[in-house]
């Protein structure tokens, strides 16, 4: 290998969600290769949640939990089974699952449609199993629907999309029927702000959550901006 693709391929490794976690935590760490749980949801009073994937979860689950309504985003895995839901399998490409986060708000703060703005409004749809640097179907723009009212509601988001000519290539976000989330291992949790300096939040997470911001300042909480 020479020097220059020695340091191409070094690079390559830092921009990619499925590169190795920061130093703070090795693969070799116990948190990292603890057993994970299947927790059950908690809800506040008047919450509902619904599930989004649009690339590495890192990224999407700092922009949601940036918008006001919404009191959490659980990063984690849909669209597999439970057997092969865990971070080794998935950012490897062997699985059916995406990076996905489960947004936990209030209907009566933050609509589903308004989730659905903010969906859209932070990625590029158009690019087939991709977002940024990162390819693979574990990576596709997916919209997981708990009901028909969900299913409806992105379907009519997206026809509306695509009529107003918003994107200049075809949306290809699929919409699959939520069967089950798997929670991520613990420490991909809240990443993007426990892990500031690593740097594909440097380099990608952050970047794309500031331009979500600049573009939909309406939607942050107080101190988001």
């Amino acid at each position: 290998m020479s020097y220059i693709t020695y340091l191409l391929a070094i690079a390559m490794s830092f921009s990619m969600c499925s590169a190795k976690p920061s130093d703070k935590i090795s693969k070799n760490s116990k948190v990292e290769t603890e057993e994970k749980t299947d927790k059950p949801p908690v809800y506040k009073d008047g919450e509902t949640s619904s599930v989004f994937a649009s690339g590495c979860f890192w990224c999407v689950e700092a922009i949601f939990e940036s918008v006001e309504g919404v009191s959490e985003a659980v990063s984690g895995y849909a669209g597999g089974s439970a057997k092969t839901a865990n971070y080794s399998d998935v950012s490897a490409g062997r699985t059916e699952h995406a990076e996905a986060v489960e947004v936990f708000y209030n209907p009566e703060i933050v609509s589903y449609e308004t989730l659905l703005k903010v969906f859209f409004g932070s990625q590029d749809p158009t690019t087939l199993n991709q977002q940024g640097p990162d390819r693979g179907t574990q990576y596709r723009s997916t919209i997981f629907y708990n009901n028909e009212a969900e299913k409806i509601a992105a379907e009519k988001y997206i026809a509306q999309l695509t009529e107003d000519e918003v994107f200049d290539a075809p949306i290809t976000t699929t919409i699959e029927p939520l069967v089950k989330f798997y929670d991520a291992e613990e420490y991909h949790q809240d990443y993007e702000e426990r892990n500031p300096n690593q740097p594909y939040v440097r380099g990608v997470s952050v970047p794309r959550l500031n331009r979500f911001k600049a573009k939909y300042p309406e939607l942050l909480k107080k101190g988001k901006h």
